[in-house]
């Protein structure tokens, strides 16, 4: 594709977006931002939510069944992490040789492994990929065309996924305005169960502890801690039980943390509880 936003790529003339909430949506909104496509489909289970994403200007037509694919160059999963690998399977079947599939997921393994186990058509290909974007909100009314713009996308093939076929996949969240990391599923797991999927479940334990006597007392500090904790329960549940071994071993080591500044201000030891809150401000400061 050329550097010209505005321009089209002959290879991508039709793209299909299945699972059209925040993150499909957001992406059929940048896509017809940039100029990066003619046509977005939108495959969903909700004819009358798809009608109204359509009616937005989102989409340029839907449908509720993966045959709508069949026109597509590339088809982007966005469900949640435990029905991507089906969605992934009944999208490929229809698309043509040189098809390409890839999928917005906060696992890696779990579907890449699946996946490589599925009998994809002759000529397709699929090459997973991480968007590190979003919000605890939900459904395409809160698309964000510039969602992705600076943010990191984590695109992870398998050993033997055609090189080609992972450029392919990189340039198109790049076009997005992403910057890409290419990393095995595995390791893309590990850091995520750390970085991503550990955070909400602490944010998760904060927030489930907050009563009702003292919510008016819950003010920027708790709001902006526990904010993850608002998202989906059941696609955040999917994440967790999909990721259990690398994010197992985070709680664990959090809970040794915690354990740890427990001690020194039960043990009243200033010097430990200074030098454990100097390192966490240290290292929150370099994120900024």
């Amino acid at each position: 594709m050329s550097d010209d936003a505005t321009s089209l790529d002959p290879a991508l003339e039709t793209i299909a977006v299945v699972g059209v909430g925040l993150i499909g949506g957001s992406i059929a909104a940048a896509v017809k931002e940039r100029r990066m496509a003619e046509r977005v489909i939108g495959i969903g289970r909700d004819a009358q939510r798809l009608e109204a994403a359509c009616d937005a200007g989102l989409l340029d037509r839907y449908d509720t069944k993966p045959r709508a694919a069949a026109e597509a160059d590339l088809a982007i999963v966005c469900t949640p992490v435990d029905r991507i690998v089906d969605d992934v399977s009944a999208v490929a079947a229809h698309l043509r040789p040189g098809g390409l599939v890839t999928d917005a997921g906060s696992v890696k393994t779990v579907i890449c492994r699946a996946v490589s186990r599925l009998e994809l058509p002759a000529g397709v290909t699929f090459i997973g990929a991480h968007p590190l974007a979003g919000s605890e909100k939900a459904g395409w009314e809160h698309a964000d065309a510039g969602l992705f713009e600076g943010r990191i996308c984590v695109v992870a093939p398998t050993e033997d996924a055609p090189v080609a076929d992972c450029t392919r996949v990189e340039t198109f969240w790049l076009n997005l305005g992403m910057r890409v990391v290419r990393m095995s599923p595995e390791s893309h797991d590990r850091a995520l169960g750390f970085t991503s999927h550990l955070p909400h479940v602490v944010a998760a334990a904060l927030a489930s502890l907050l009563t009702d006597d003292v919510q008016h007392l819950a003010s920027t500090g708790f709001r902006d801690t526990t904010r993850v904790a608002g998202g989906d329960a059941r696609l955040w549940t999917a994440i967790f039980l999909n990721n259990p071994e690398p994010l197992t071993e985070d709680i664990d080591r959090f809970i040794e943390r915690l354990i740890e500044l427990r001690t020194a201000i039960d043990e009243g030891d200033e010097e430990r509880l200074r030098e454990l809150l100097t390192r966490a401000s240290t290292q929150r400061r370099r994120l900024d």
